[in-house]
């Protein structure tokens, strides 16, 4: 979601820098503000009781993120971090309500980028339970991808981060990565992989 920053200005918004690795919000946290990147990327996750780590997503410039929570009253179901030295723009909760109700196409904008978010959780839920790794890093794949055409193109995340999506274990994905090089779904060349 991208308001425009001077609308955000206008209503109170403030600049926020964190450096890589600083927690924006954790976890079980009141959710009190709106969040918008202005340079950097984020990455929400969440770690159970053993320290496994399960990414929700990465966030990029001009994304907002963490809002379901304002909009029902709840705690914040994820921890979100600064995954680079990143700018956040954050407004209270309140203005945001207020512009909302103030501007109805930023209000649509809202319920199509929360009806999107639905979905793509519908799918990876979907994906997630499938006990088939290569099935479960395709369809990640398939989500991250940006070239929706065929060609090939080089996935960005290393094999540790593809395991915190999916679910799986790094030796998991290490394995299953081989077997669909060797079964040409993927290329791998010089460590890199390519779908």
């Amino acid at each position: 979601m991208l308001i425009d920053l001077d609308l955000l200005y206008t209503w109170g918004a403030v600049a926020k820098e964190y450096k890589k690795g600083e927690i924006i919000f954790e976890e079980e946290g009141i959710a009190n503000f709106y969040y918008q990147i202005i340079d950097g990327c984020v990455k929400m996750f969440n770690t159970n009781d053993k320290g496994k780590e399960f990414t929700q997503g990465y966030f990029f410039n001009g994304q907002s993120f963490g809002e379901p929570p304002l909009f029902i009253d709840e705690r914040y179901p994820s921890t979100a971090m600064a995954f680079h030295d990143t700018t956040i723009i954050k407004l209270s909760k309140d203005k945001l309500i207020r512009i909302l109700d103030e501007y109805p196409s930023i209000q649509k904008q809202f319920l199509n980028l929360m009806a999107r978010r639905i979905y793509s959780k519908a799918k990876t839920s979907k994906d997630i339970i499938n006990q088939n790794p290569a099935f479960r890093i395709i369809a990640f794949f398939n989500t991250s991808k940006k070239n929706k055409e065929g060609e090939k193109e080089l996935i960005t995340y290393t094999r540790q981060e593809i395991a915190n999506f999916t679910g799986l274990r790094v030796e998991t994905v290490i394995r299953a990565l081989s077997r669909m090089n060797t079964e040409k779904k993927i290329e791998i060349k010089n460590h890199k992989i390519y779908y």
